[in-house]
């Protein structure tokens, strides 16, 4: 299997894929970012003109791994010495992880729609198709892993699908073959906020309030018990209870920083993913969580004996529910040292 590197691209002026020079090798800096502009063909739509924004971590001529989050998470996974800034997955990359960039180079991308151009139903398997793109662009033959968590695990399930001859190993964590009815409904009451807000012409007070809705069904009970379990205050002449503020405080980060159609596009391309998993081929260990009540230990369960010997299944048992992986770091990164062993090597 090889590893090919495309020429160093600045994040300035979108490159077009039809005009990357075919250079097989070149000297690359510790971390790169780029953009490329491509036609998709979707899956629920015609052919559309998209952008693909990425970032590149590691030694040239390493194995990549493709990481990819929530559908908040973009292609910053981690500070590096070119970009310091913290990125969406600072415990989880870095010096003495798995994910260690001085020995494997660690690619991500801003998902497909997630700047808000994009008007229109996008599925999962759109965002594995632009990756194969973007691989393509960057002269990548295939990936030594994909890691993916939540929207990322989906991604990955659909990318290791359709693309199966350019990816070795996949790590879904908190990710199904399908949605959950459950869940569903949940985000279908979210999107009816931000509907909601938009027919009042405020628009930043549904979005926050639908990620409010999303982070009681991120977490769980026991956290909420052991966070909050404080009498409540009277402010104003109203009740007011301890865990609002934390609520209050997540609906407006996320609101600084997520365009509204980006939140309902992607919220829907999580209820329109589906993967057989007895097509599947690609060596993947499906990673759960007890008490994730968006993906429940019975579908990963399922996800794996559809899998059948391409499968392996561990269970974490966290308080922190789906969001397991964005907290439950040592343990995570104990998992992908298995997950991504290679001749007694990791990735």
């Amino acid at each position: 299997m090889s590893f090919q590197t495309a020429p160093r691209f600045a994040d300035v002026a979108a490159v077009d894929v039809a005009t990357l020079p075919a250079v097989p090798v070149a000297v690359r800096p510790e971390a790169v970012r780029g953009r490329i502009d491509a036609v998709l063909p979707m899956r629920h739509a015609s052919e559309r003109r998209v952008r693909i924004a990425w970032e590149l971590v590691g030694p040239d001529g390493a194995p990549v791994v493709f990481v990819a989050g929530g559908i908040s998470a973009h292609r910053h996974v981690a500070p590096n010495t070119v970009f310091p800034e913290p990125g969406w997955a600072n415990g989880l990359v870095g010096e003495g992880r798995t994910l260690d960039p001085a020995r494997c180079r660690i690619l991500a991308f801003d998902y497909i729609g997630s700047d808000g151009s994009l008007d229109a139903p996008i599925d999962t398997a759109d965002q594995a198709d632009a990756i194969a793109i973007l691989l393509d662009a960057l002269a990548i033959d295939a990936l030594q892993g994909f890691v993916g968590y939540s929207y990322g695990a989906l991604v990955g399930l659909q990318f290791a699908l359709r693309h199966p001859s350019r990816l070795r190993k996949l790590v879904a964590v908190s990710g199904a073959h399908r949605p959950h009815p459950y869940a569903a409904a949940w985000r279908a009451l979210q999107r009816r906020a931000v509907t909601l807000g938009q027919l009042q012409c405020a628009d930043a007070q549904g979005l926050s309030l639908a990620r409010q809705f999303a982070m009681l069904s991120y977490r769980t009970p026991e956290e909420f018990g052991e966070r909050f379990d404080t009498a409540p205050e009277i402010v104003n002449g109203r009740v007011r209870v301890a865990a609002e503020d934390y609520l209050d405080a997540a609906g407006a980060q996320y609101v600084a920083r997520t365009p509204v159609n980006a939140y309902v596009r992607l919220s829907e391309s999580i209820d329109l993913h589906r993967v057989d998993p007895a097509q599947l081929g690609v060596p993947t260990l499906v990673v759960a969580v007890e008490g994730d009540r968006l993906v429940p230990l019975s579908d990963a369960v399922a996800l794996v004996e559809g899998l059948g010997t391409h499968g392996k299944l561990r269970v974490l048992r966290s308080v922190y529910g789906h969001d397991a992986f964005l907290k439950e770091h040592d343990r995570i990164d104990a998992l992908l040292a298995t997950a991504l062993r290679d001749n007694g090597e990791n990735a």
